[in-house]
């Protein structure tokens, strides 16, 4: 088995291959100026979005938290000329940062926020009876049981489920952590290996990455 070295050095050469992209790395850059958590996807990761959501023709895609925008230009990179993007994210200064770089990636018109906790959203997305086929979730640890429920919901068939920081930066993996969050990501990974509902699998690369297939 790999070491954590071993692994970074992985990390590392693979990141070495890709130039990171002029637009996303002033996203990034204005994300660490605005003092707002540098946690965006990482850029394999980001690359991987892309290709799954063009993979799997998805025309209306869910994420749930915008952060600066990093993964929602990703998601909406993979988008077909009618694709849609609809993200939920707590905080207005978020959204508005997300949704200036969205345009700025020329994905303005494709894209809709809506503000405010992420459960709420999610109830009132049932509640006018949208579905989607592609699903990102990378908002509070806790809700992340709370947002697959909801995914597996509002899921056309064959839509795609993916989970990011699954390890919390080794706490998931670390019986000596067991706080809210990391309870919350240990059921939500067991969940999505177990649930009938769902074909998954886990990617071990950076903070871990969860895709499913909604059967």
């Amino acid at each position: 088995m790999l070491n954590q070295d071993e692994y970074q050095r992985q990390e590392h050469y693979s990141e070495q291959l890709y130039e990171e992209d002029e637009l996303l790395l002033k996203v990034k850059e204005a994300i660490r100026e605005s003092g707002m958590p540098e946690v965006s996807v990482a850029p394999g990761y980001g690359r991987l979005l892309s290709m799954l959501v063009a993979l799997s023709r998805a025309e209306a895609v869910l994420e749930i938290g915008a952060l600066g925008g990093y993964s929602g230009i990703c998601l909406a990179r993979g988008l077909s000329s009618a694709g849609t993007l609809t993200t939920l994210e707590l905080k207005t200064e978020y959204a508005e940062m997300a949704y200036r770089h969205l345009k700025l990636a020329g994905f303005g018109d494709k894209v809709e926020y809506r503000v405010g906790p992420a459960m709420e959203s999610l109830a009132e997305l049932e509640r006018e009876g949208r579905t989607f086929d592609f699903f990102f979730i990378d908002a509070d640890k806790e809700n992340y049981p709370n947002y697959l429920e909801y995914a597996i919901r509002l899921a056309r068939p064959g839509a795609v489920i993916a989970g990011d920081n699954v390890f919390l930066r080794g706490r998931t993996l670390n019986p000596e952590k067991n706080g809210p969050a990391v309870q919350a990501m240990r059921r939500f990974n067991e969940t999505i290996a177990g649930d009938s509902r769902l074909t998954s699998t886990m990617l071990p690369a950076y903070d871990g990455l969860v895709l499913a297939v909604v059967k």
